[in-house]
């Protein structure tokens, strides 16, 4: 245990360093995103159910809407994800400013849940109560994106092997490749009384994967046209598990409005276990650096992996809803989120300046998810809006981050048809953002600056039981 906790931090000091992996500043805040993944019929809403129910994955936003449900009933949702992420970087000055634009695809089985309804013949004031489970991809990691220009600078401008100064160069590129998922298991329990009030409260159960590999390259040469180019790879893999709680009401005020609260404390991640090959001892070479030198063979230094503990607290979560039903033939429903990423904490370790970060850095965002739909006979239309707050306080980078992002906007539409007892909904949702991404901490670079497109196309199945 006392070499784990020496080795946190020497790992929490070199990521003072020179470093592109993303640092624990940064892993804090990703972690704490989340998809919004669900059944079809959720997403083509905009996930705007925190006063609506009747839907398996509105588990994790109000667990008081599983005792909307009428009838059991079993959903499975597979997901296709198209990224398209274009990177700009270079100085204009020296008209080597470049733009690549990279594609990722990935297909999952993003959503599978099941809810059991139960009259009571026990009470007329608690005439129905639900349990049910959901399991959900919280966040999909999987992706990549390569940026390259030339903004003038040489991190890597000597050899081990002679004494020449490679203080000129023709570019610098960087390949960044990631993956894993965090998948959620909710379990919960929600109750009807008096044909009004839905109560609800939930469990959640989080599984961590992540991975990320980076390489830098620099193309360098000295004033007598000697080369020198170099790759830098690091690769870093984190698991972790959590768990977390939530609970809310939902108050049918007359048929045709509804409102909800719900409050989903912070995720508590007991142990993240983080392998990586940076070198803590290192202020310059952290990972693997490999030397091509133009006037001989290539080599290599390499550094050991190295183990390192945490633990993580993400962000509560306060979500006010309100709905419009107009009959049977549609509906209008509105969710307001609050999250206080101030909030976050690391731990089991030395972790006062990350702490300070997020403290001093990020805050308490403001999101919109606003839904509606119609139905015409068994078919249904649906469509909606979200808007989610970036956590930075300023969006511009500072030398205790690597990347940051601006706030989230986007859309979605979908359809559905009731068959009885059996349903297929489709959906679609295009969310798009900007981002920095600073693959030289602690020099005066400008940052890669990212355009991210997201457009996901779900499909659901749902049975009555």
């Amino acid at each position: 245990m006392k070499k784990i906790f020496i080795t946190a931090i020497l790992f929490a000091v070199g990521f003072t360093s020179f470093s592109q992996n993303l640092r624990y500043q940064d892993l804090g805040v990703l972690f704490s995103q989340d998809d919004a993944n669900g059944t079809a019929r959720f997403t083509a809403m905009s996930g705007a159910f925190g006063a609506l129910g009747g839907d398996v994955s509105a588990i994790n936003i109000n667990p008081a809407g599983l005792s909307v449900f009428n009838y059991s009933m079993f959903t499975g949702t597979f997901n296709s994800r198209s990224q398209d992420i274009t990177a700009s970087f270079g100085d204009a000055a020296f008209n080597d400013r470049r733009t690549l634009i990279t594609n990722n695809e990935s297909l999952n089985l993003s959503q599978a849940g099941a809810v059991l309804v139960f009259d009571s013949a026990f009470s007329k004031q608690w005439s129905k109560f639900a349990i049910g489970f959901n399991y959900r991809i919280t966040q999909d990691f999987s992706g990549s994106f390569s940026a390259g220009g030339n903004e003038a600078v040489t991190r890597f401008d000597s050899s081990p092997r002679d004494e020449y100064i490679y203080n000129f160069t023709e570019g610098q590129f960087f390949d960044n490749t990631y993956g894993g998922e965090i998948s959620e298991l909710n379990f919960a329990f929600s109750a009807l009384h008096q044909q009004r009030l839905h109560i609800g409260l939930g469990l959640n159960f989080y599984d961590l994967n992540f991975t990320q590999q980076s390489v830098l390259t620099e193309l360098n040469s000295d004033v007598d046209f000697n080369i020198l180019d170099v790759e830098l790879f690091q690769d870093n893999i984190t698991t972790g598990t959590g768990f977390s709680a939530n609970a809310g009401f939902i108050y049918k005020a007359n048929q045709a409005f509804r409102f909800g609260v719900s409050y989903q404390t912070p995720t508590w991640y007991t142990e993240i276990i983080q392998d990586s090959n940076y070198n803590q001892d290192s202020n310059v070479d952290i990972g693997e650096t490999t030397f091509f030198p133009g006037n001989g063979e290539s080599f290599s230094e390499f550094n050991d992996f190295q183990l390192i503990s945490y633990r993580l607290r993400t962000p509560s979560k306060l979500t006010g809803s309100a709905a419009f039903v107009f009959g049977k033939n549609g509906l209008l429903s509105l969710d307001y989120i609050n999250r206080n990423y101030s909030g976050i904490r690391l731990s089991n370790g030395v972790f006062t300046n990350e702490n300070q970060f997020y403290q001093q850095n990020l805050r308490n965002t403001h999101s919109y998810n606003v839904g509606t739909e119609w139905r015409f006979d068994n078919f249904s239309i649906r469509g909606g809006y979200n808007y989610e707050q970036s956590p930075f306080i300023n969006t511009s980078l500072t030398n205790n981050t690597i990347s940051n992002f601006s706030d989230i906007e986007g859309y979605s539409f979908g359809a559905g048809y009731n068959f009885g007892n059996f349903k297929v909904d489709f959906a679609f949702t295009d969310n798009n953002r900007t981002a920095a991404y600073n693959f030289y901490p602690g020099l005066t670079v400008n940052p890669a600056s990212l355009n991210i497109d997201n457009r996901v196309f779900t499909a659901t199945v749902s049975l009555s039981l």
